[in-house]
């Protein structure tokens, strides 16, 4: 794993500890050489992400799609800035330069994002690690929630535990380059429809 993508909010929210761990990552990141893929921003969490990454020598690679570009302040000091014309267009690119996928706090898009490449690679299309950077407990509710859907057998364990969870980057990175894929056969027969 080279190439982390991570997703997170244009804003920095409310807790000072988001935008304190975002630059963390970044920092983490740059120092640990692992390449930034992220969605091209220079505000709230992203921006602190991309800043820290640069500010400590590492590589940063953007893709914002046009119409985003002036809303999100499109970040011009990264080592790539991609613009592209769709948000369909954004997330293939990020997933296919990223080996790996974070999501900090941060909204729809945020979760619209993780759940994607949770879903591709559910499917198969990939077989790269997926995880949460989990500041101050922010996606604990999610994680139950997930539990409740496997409980509930409407998601399989296995899946479930495709999704990575540490609140602390050194940590988070550690367990995304120890993930070992698991392969299931197709869950869906004629029998169990």
């Amino acid at each position: 794993m080279k190439s982390v993508a991570v997703y997170c909010g244009a804003s920095s929210g409310t807790n000072e500890l988001f935008a304190q761990q975002a630059t963390a990552m970044g920092q983490t990141l740059a120092q640990r050489g692992f390449t930034l893929v992220y969605g091209g921003g220079r505000v709230g969490l992203m921006g602190a992400v991309a800043d820290a990454v640069m500010q400590h020598g590492g590589r940063a690679i953007g893709v914002i799609p046009d119409f985003l570009a002036d809303k999100e302040l499109a970040h011009t000091g990264l080592t790539e800035l991609h613009i592209v014309k769709s948000m369909h267009e954004r997330k293939l690119l990020m997933a296919d330069l990223a080996e790996g996928f974070v999501a900090m706090p941060g909204g729809f898009g945020t979760l619209e994002e993780l759940f994607e490449v949770l879903t591709w690679g559910q499917l198969g299309l990939h077989k790269k690690p997926v995880a949460l950077l989990n500041v101050a407990g922010f996606y604990d509710h999610l994680l139950r929630a997930l539990d409740h859907m496997a409980d509930e057998g409407l998601l399989r364990r296995e899946n479930r535990n495709q999704l990575l969870s540490n609140p602390d980057p050194n940590g988070l990175l550690d367990e995304m380059l120890a993930y070992q894929p698991v392969a299931l056969e197709k869950w869906l027969t004629p029998r169990t429809t």
